[in-house]
């Protein structure tokens, strides 16, 4: 007896239909799967035996021959327990095969018969509904985040058990729906207020510049100077999430297989903050199967790198290629992975190794060959690509003795938000730019344009601190983005000078 049904993989994001064929033949009692099957895969057997036993059902004693089809690219996970298993039903008559071909299966099943939810099944969803595939069986944990593949019947089942009956006829299956859009009006504001950080006008204002142009930023002052509490409420001050970004984060954060027993969408734009000991692997990505690193989970949003300096040199200099492109590519022998990373990168180092350089008092011990030395562990390469520098002082007395001080993060919301509509309109007939900050060089000679005195002050600039021109064109978008928040058509000469001081790393030579 022959029978075949559909289900899906994802390689990198991106997801691939797979089809399952079984094959019942005479000969010794075997089961065998082929098609390039990997590790969990492989062990898929011994549960889809158990699941079958304690479902009620008998596992054919013939040989079973499973193929997993394309036969060429490899198959990794769990999830093709349900397939296989509804499959090897069909082909024993255990399971009416008449409409299997409008369906497809996804699962990982426990000896009990129980499903289990499994990563990556929102890219597997969306792929279902455009080759026509009609209904999707998920176990019921996955079932809403299936759903948010409009256009397709998702169903959720608790067990084997569940699935075979509705198949059959007998126990219909309830279709899950989800209204994306709902759930991202839904979604709360809440989090750390900009209001709480007491002082530091200057670190305010360049985190509102930055979250307009979505520009890369590193603040670099004495511990305590708050450097870390700021970081942390940039992502209320950013834009909410277009329907269309949150479903590119759920697909990322679903193959990731973090969206277990949470919301079916991620709805509030991601920050993610690796410890300095973090791998190059962890940060970009890798690992078998290919998982999506800490750039990848932060797109769309922020990512926060802490005591900069103490990151290893090799694990930093990954950045600067997903920096430039928004996208990271993986290659390997097994062949290349691409995944998103188009984040807005927020750094934070101390001065030296003390901490203490610049701060005005006198607690600093370290001779200017360790100052030089620390601050050199970030290259030079790396803090061109960062857009903003801006030393952070000590917050004084007269700052912390009081209440809330200052606007709060919905305020400054607003600003930034209507200056990312600005650029939505400006943007909306190139393909992968949202913002200021992601603007190439055709996009700075349409819009960043300098009069004849803002080109003179950008040329003195750069004739004096040595500028390269990667600089200048990001001095450039910068003046931009604070040409908007003002409302002002053209780049004025109180903005470019706005941004010339925030390359402050390059005027004091790093």
């Amino acid at each position: 007896m022959l029978a075949h049904v559909h289900t899906g993989s994802v390689r990198g994001v991106d997801p691939l239909l797979v089809r399952v064929e079984v094959n019942l033949a005479s000969g010794l009692p075997a089961f065998t799967v082929v098609g390039l099957a990997q590790g969990a895969v492989r062990e898929g057997r011994e549960r889809v035996a158990a699941a079958m036993k304690n479902s009620g059902y008998v596992l054919p004693q013939r040989r079973i021959t499973v193929n997993l089809a394309p036969a060429d690219v490899r198959k990794e996970g769990a999830a093709f327990d349900l397939p296989i298993a509804v499959c090897l039903l069909a082909a024993e008559g255990s399971v009416c095969a008449d409409d299997l071909e409008t369906y497809a299966f996804l699962g990982e099943l426990g000896l009990d018969g129980s499903l289990r939810p499994v990563p990556g099944v929102l890219p597997v969803a969306t792929l279902c509904r455009e080759r026509g595939i009609g209904r999707l069986v998920v176990p019921e944990a996955n079932a809403a985040e299936a759903a948010l593949a409009s256009g397709l019947c998702v169903l959720g089942g608790r067990t084997l058990a569940d699935v075979v009956a509705h198949v059959n006829g007998e126990r219909p299956l309830t279709r899950t729906r989800v209204d994306a859009r709902s759930l991202l009006t839904g979604a709360a504001d809440g989090g750390p207020d900009l209001r709480d950080v007491k002082g530091q006008d200057a670190a305010k204002r360049v985190l509102e510049v930055a979250a307009a142009g979505s520009h890369n930023l590193l603040l670099l002052g004495p511990p305590g100077a708050g450097k870390t509490m700021m970081a942390r409420r940039l992502p209320g001050i950013l834009p909410p999430l277009s329907l269309e970004e949150a479903l590119e984060s759920t697909r990322i954060h679903s193959v990731a297989g973090h969206l277990r027993g949470g919301t079916p969408l991620v709805t509030g734009r991601p920050f993610r903050a690796p410890h300095h000991s973090v791998s190059y692997a962890g940060l970009i990505g890798g690992g078998v199967p290919t998982r999506p690193g800490e750039i990848s989970l932060a797109h769309n949003g922020v990512l926060f790198l802490d005591e900069l300096g103490e990151y290893r040199r090799d694990v930093l200099e990954v950045l600067r290629q997903p920096m430039e492109d928004g996208t990271v590519t993986l290659s390997r022998a097994r062949g290349s992975v691409c995944f998103p990373a188009r984040f807005l990168l927020v750094t934070a180092m101390n001065p030296c190794p003390c901490g203490y350089h610049g701060d005005g008092s006198d607690r600093c011990l370290c001779d200017p060959g360790q100052v030089r030395r620390y601050q050199g562990r970030v290259s030079g390469p790396l803090r061109d690509r960062i857009d903003l520098h801006l030393h952070v002082p000590p917050v004084p007395f007269r700052s912390l003795d009081g209440g809330l001080d200052g606007v709060g993060s919905p305020e400054v919301r607003d600003r930034v938000t209507r200056a990312r509509a600005l650029q939505l309109r400006r943007f909306e007939r190139l393909q992968g730019v949202h913002a200021n900050g992601h603007m190439g060089p055709a996009g700075i000679r349409a819009w960043c344009r300098p009069s004849r005195a803002v080109a003179s002050l950008l040329q003195r600039a750069m004739d004096r601190t040595g500028l390269s021109a990667r600089a200048y064109h990001r001095i450039l978008k910068v003046a931009r983005t604070i040409a908007d928040l003002e409302g002002s058509r053209e780049i004025l000469l109180e903005h470019a000078a706005e941004a010339v001081q925030y390359r402050s790393l390059d005027r004091s030579g790093g």
